[in-house]
């Protein structure tokens, strides 16, 4: 019966039990983890404090660290091993390779995933689920690779044939053609997602330029994935051509409204007349834009509410923003005061309440104005200026209200109730004259 490698090794284990040597494979595999754990440790604090000079090089260390210490452990491993084989046996390191590149390369993995999927939050359930599916399947490759039985599990999955249409093909084929575009897809989508990090932390570049140059080089970096992929399979290219003249009819039949919205969206973005940030006015939805995707922009409204508006719509329709050129806004509000009252005094103290908001801007003042005439008295306008209209127009709105009332209270200013003349025409039999009287009546609310 054929020796595997399992029982090699735990042969030349107890083999190497009585052998002196041993201690120096069990110093060198606890110097090579300990001195991997240091090393990535101070390596994580010096990015840390170096954070303005090294920017690029700390995109996600954070997140890296588990990764960085197992590497730096194989690695210090595997130096060892090719260093104390020249007068030893290391048959203790040779096992612990597979062990401590397995941990690694799960790591690695989530690693990935966690970048790709759940930026700047938890893992959902999918992405989980994933994690223990592929860290399941590299240990059963370990166990495998271990026992010895990997090199019979090749040669079953190579004799094993599937037919795919006229052709045949090997079920070890087909595991290395998925394999092999999940890695590069698996890539490609973490490079995008370091690229789209690192794009958007230019801040001497237009939010609106980082964001498309972010997303077309994700869709690059995701087209050149399938290709390498494909041709890595062994698929010859020219057969997209077919693909490519079917997915033209659709897009020509049924898909005018979806790209309409993708060219919309790097029209935008390329344009920018539209950035995140923005108070803009849509239709009938008024907010701060919070996100611009290729397909649709977000708009967060201050009552918490947020609507996907379709890009094509933004370039269809009229659309006001608020801070395109300048965040200044001006708002009004209006108070009507009684004839009997000084008009310049009540001016000048509606002007003074409104310098006294913390938000309205005292560059340009705050202005009152008499509006009209009403039938019940003098119509005032007090208009002013904001610089932060994303914080919401409502709330400056009532505190100037609020103020006003107290001052109106104050001095004793009168707010005319509306007065309405109502005249009874009384009829007396057998005279054609009519008594008319006059009661004048006021209303209250």
């Amino acid at each position: 019966m054929r020796q595997n490698l399992l029982s090699s090794l735990l042969s030349d284990l107890w083999t190497d039990l009585h052998d002196p040597n041993l201690l120096w494979q069990i110093l060198a595999l606890t110097g090579s983890l300990g001195i991997g754990w240091l090393l990535a440790k101070t390596f994580r604090q010096r990015l840390t404090a170096h954070d303005g000079q090294l920017r690029v090089m700390r995109l996600g260390v954070e997140s890296f660290a588990p990764v960085l210490w197992p590497l730096l452990a194989l690695g210090l491993i595997a130096l060892s091993k090719f260093v104390l084989q020249q007068w030893m046996h290391v048959n203790l390191l040779r096992l612990a390779i597979p062990l401590i590149g397995s941990f690694a390369l799960i790591r690695l993995a989530f690693y990935m995933l966690r970048r790709v999927f759940a930026r700047g939050g938890e893992p959902g359930a999918v992405v989980l689920l994933a994690e223990k599916i592929f860290a399941s399947v590299v240990w059963l490759g370990v166990a495998l690779y271990i026992t010895g039985l990997w090199p019979e599990l090749v040669a079953y999955l190579e004799n094993t044939t599937i037919p795919v249409g006229r052709h045949k093909a090997s079920l070890l084929v087909v595991f290395q053609a998925a394999a092999s575009v999940v890695i590069t897809l698996m890539f490609a989508l973490w490079a995008g997602a370091a690229l789209e990090e690192r794009l958007m932390r230019m801040d001497s570049v237009h939010s609106s330029l980082r964001a498309v140059a972010a997303r077309m080089g994700k869709a690059v970096l995701i087209l050149l994935a399938v290709l390498i992929s494909l041709s890595l399979v062994g698929i010859d290219l020219t057969v997209l051509s077919v693909f490519g003249g079917a997915l033209g009819v659709g897009l020509g039949l049924g898909l005018q409204k979806i790209v309409s919205s993708y060219v919309s969206g790097f029209v935008i973005l390329i344009e920018r007349s539209l950035a995140i940030g923005d108070v803009v006015n849509v239709d009938k939805y008024f907010g701060q834009v919070t996100r611009i995707n290729t397909r649709y922009t977000i708009v967060r409204g201050f009552d918490g509410v947020e609507t996907v508006v379709p890009n094509d719509m933004l370039l269809s329709t009229p659309v006001q923003n608020y801070s395109l050129t300048d965040r200044s806004l001006r708002l009004a509000t209006r108070v009507g005061v009684s004839y009997r009252t000084d008009v310049e005094q009540v001016l000048g103290l509606l002007e003074e309440v409104a310098t006294d908001i913390p938000r309205i801007l005292k560059n340009p003042a705050p202005q009152a104005l008499l509006v009209r005439f009403d039938p019940d008295g003098f119509e005032l306008e007090v208009g002013f200026w904001i610089a932060d209209p994303e914080n919401g127009r409502g709330n400056v709105l009532s505190q100037l209200n609020r103020a006003i009332w107290k001052m109106l209270q104050k001095h004793q200013i009168e707010i005319p109730y509306p007065q309405r003349e109502i005249r009874i025409l009384d009829v007396v039999p057998g005279n054609e004259s009519r008594i008319s009287m006059k009661m004048p009546v006021t209303e209250t609310p």
